[in-house]
Formats: structure tokens, C-alpha cells, sequence
């Protein structure tokens, strides 16, 4: 009986001591977890935001080298060719919001092209209410609900993008925008409610040329950009 209480004692105890070190990891956060994804933010800024947030500080703006302007603006150049008008509204834009970066902020809209044109022919609001503008977000939710009070459905297959470029950009007041050229591939087809094929080509791949713009409050901690203007070129 005394081995049996001794054994019991010992797991016991060993049960409480692992409780207490997973209770030391998991129960508490390190300054170490990663935000949410957001295709637009650069990810250090992400991370301030988030130790910002938990120290309830509010930190002034840290000033910027003059190397690191150098270096900012070097990138600018690689981008854009100097000496075009590109350029130097690539440059006005990054000098008032100096974390805009043209590389970065073009891989997260093509991401976000994707997401918003399948979310569109899903009929998935929720994700198309958290992209658009409240204007843009409108008139897709408009379009969906003819689509579907005729009992119509879109079956669509994103091939890809062939290619993304910045076409303009610019600063009104405190929002930039930015415009992209957008050349993708896409199978759609749109079926009636008996599964009659009435617009588009299941078998075929189309192109599709768009201009969208995004704009964001570049003095907002919010560092999402949302559609606020579309323009098909096809």
C-alpha cells in the first residue's frame, strides 16, 4: 500500500510541474506572437503596432537617418526609372509615409486581386466588406444579389497574374492612393438556374486587363489599404 501511495504521489507531482510549465508558456504572451496576416503591412510595422498596443504608449514618430532616406529612395529608383513622373510620385508618397514600399505594396495587391475577384464570384461578402471601400463594396454586393435573385452561379478558376505595375501614385490630404495595372487569367463561366451556360467559357482561359485603385490614411495605425475604384481596359 505504501509503494502504491508513494508512486501515486510521485505522478502526482510530476503532473503538477509539467502543468505549471505549459502554464508558463502558453498562458502568457512574450512580445513574440505574430499580428494577423495583412497583405499590405511591412512586417516590422505590424510588430510595432502590436507592442504599442500592449504597453498602451503612445510613441512619437522615430526620426530617419539620412541613410536611411538614402536607402529608401534608392529602392524607389530601382522600381522606377529617376527622372520619370513615377518616380517622383513614388518618392512624395514615401517621404510622407516612409513604410510604403512600391516591391512590397505590389506582391499585396496582386494577393489581394486574387482574393477579392474569387471572393466576388463566391459571393463571399464578408471577406469582399473587409477589402472594399464602402462605395465599391456596394456595388459588388449589388451585382451579387441580382446574380443571385436570378439563381445564377459562377464557377471561376483564378490561373494567375502576368503581370502588376504601379501606374500612379499620389497623396490627397492624408490618403494615399495607388493605382495598378493588372493583366491576369481567369476561367469563369456563369450558369442559369436549370445549369445553362449564359455568360463566359468553362473550357477557355480569358485575359483580363483592370486598373484598380487602393487607398489608405497614412496617418491612421491601421495599416490596411482597401479598393476604392475599379476600371475594367478590356
Amino acid at each position: 500500500m505504501g509503494s502504491f501511495d508513494f508512486i501515486t504521489f510521485f505522478f502526482l507531482i510530476a503532473a503538477v510541474v509539467i502543468f505549471l510549465q505549459l502554464r508558463s508558456v502558453l498562458g502568457r504572451r512574450t512580445g513574440n506572437e505574430r499580428p494577423p496576416f495583412d497583405p499590405y503591412a511591412p512586417r516590422d510595422v505590424a510588430q510595432r503596432t502590436e507592442a504599442s498596443d500592449k504597453g498602451k504608449v503612445v510613441q512619437l514618430p522615430r526620426r530617419e537617418s539620412a541613410a536611411e532616406e538614402e536607402s529608401r529612395h534608392a529602392a524607389i529608383d530601382s522600381f522606377a526609372k529617376p527622372g520619370t513622373s513615377l518616380n517622383a510620385q513614388l518618392r512624395s508618397l514615401s517621404d510622407a509615409d516612409p513604410q510604403f514600399e512600391p516591391a512590397e505594396f505590389v506582391n499585396g495587391a496582386k494577393m489581394a486581386y486574387e482574393m477579392i475577384v474569387m471572393a466576388f464570384a463566391d459571393g463571399d461578402r464578408k471577406t469582399l466588406k473587409g477589402l472594399l471601400s464602402r462605395e465599391v463594396y456596394e456595388g459588388f454586393e449589388a451585382a451579387i444579389a441580382e446574380r443571385e435573385a436570378r439563381g445564377e452561379v459562377v464557377k471561376s478558376t483564378f490561373v494567375g497574374i502576368e503581370k502588376a505595375d504601379i501606374m500612379h501614385a499620389e497623396l490627397k490630404d492624408s490618403e494615399a492612393n495607388v493605382t495598378v495595372r493588372i493583366i491576369s487569367q481567369l476561367i469563369s463561366a456563369t450558369y442559369d438556374k436549370q445549369g445553362k451556360l449564359v455568360d463566359g467559357d468553362a473550357d477557355s482561359v480569358a485575359e483580363v486587363n483592370d486598373l484598380w485603385t487602393f487607398a489608405r490614411d497614412i496617418r491612421s495605425r491601421d495599416p490596411n489599404w482597401k479598393l476604392i475604384a475599379t476600371e475594367s481596359e478590356n
